[in-house]
């Protein structure tokens, strides 16, 4: 399969937002975006244009019934994240996610508990499952950062981590949270790993400004990773990628 453009909606404080990733705590929130139009809106978009594989994401509180509205405009369509526990991961399931995302809770007192993942998956399902492995670049290693990217866990992500993860879930999100809203570029170095480690579908999220490079992506990961794009895409406020480029690129791949 070639490597495609999955689409995303970041929820913050109930509104439909583009930020800078590195800059989650509340005292210093950088934002790149706000929309004025509800996140029904954007899952209806992505609908028309059958772009499967996105995401929800709830950053941080107050975030529900935007998620829920999303849901509901493409039952079946979308992947919610943001919070999702052992206890509400089945709720979110029926209000119509496609799979439930999950990452900080993988993770009390910043130490994987592989007994919690296990659970998730036999109570839900592997194949409903997706592992969003956040990550920040410590020197030469990338280790996964959790808590709206602030703290960092006990996991480096590499071959034997993603390996150990897989047993459990259908997919990964990766977002790279040092580029994250920066539209200065992807991580190069990040994705060809992810390309020689990851034996699932992978979508890599950060940094994404031209629609080149979703070639690049394919080239770098062997097609083996997708690709996610935020505030340099036009539907966001941005203007370095147009949206109705990406989904043109898609219906190229999906054609080969």
């Amino acid at each position: 399969m070639p490597s495609v453009f999955r689409p995303c909606i970041d929820l913050h404080n109930g509104a439909v937002k583009q930020i800078v990733g590195g800059s989650l705590d509340t005292d210093n929130l950088k934002t790149n975006f706000v929309s004025e139009h509800p996140s029904s809106y954007y899952a209806d978009l992505y609908r028309k244009h059958n772009l499967t594989g996105g995401h929800v994401i709830k950053l941080g509180p107050g975030n529900d019934k935007a998620a829920r509205e999303a849901l509901q405009a493409w039952p079946g369509g979308l992947q919610i994240g943001g919070g999702i526990t052992e206890e509400n991961a089945q709720e979110w399931l029926d209000a119509g996610a496609e799979k439930i995302i999950v990452t900080s809770y993988l993770f009390p007192g910043a130490k994987f508990d592989e007994e919690r993942l296990r659970r998730l998956a036999e109570k839900v399902g592997k194949e409903r499952l997706v592992v969003d492995v956040s990550c920040r670049r410590r020197d030469d290693r990338w280790i996964v950062a959790m808590d709206r990217w602030q703290v960092m866990t006990d996991m480096e992500v590499n071959a034997e981590s993603l390996a150990r993860l897989s047993q459990f879930c259908s997919e990964f999100l990766i977002h790279a949270a040092d580029v994250e809203g920066l539209c200065k570029g992807i991580d190069e170095q990040l994705v060809t790993k992810l390309g020689e480690w990851t034996t699932i579908p992978t979508t890599y999220a950060g940094g994404a400004k031209s629609a080149d490079d979703l070639a690049l992506v394919e080239r770098l990961s062997n097609g083996k990773v997708d690709l996610t794009f935020g505030s340099a895409l036009d539907i966001f406020g941005g203007t370095q990628v147009k949206f109705d480029e990406l989904v043109e690129y898609n219906e190229r791949a999906l054609r080969k």
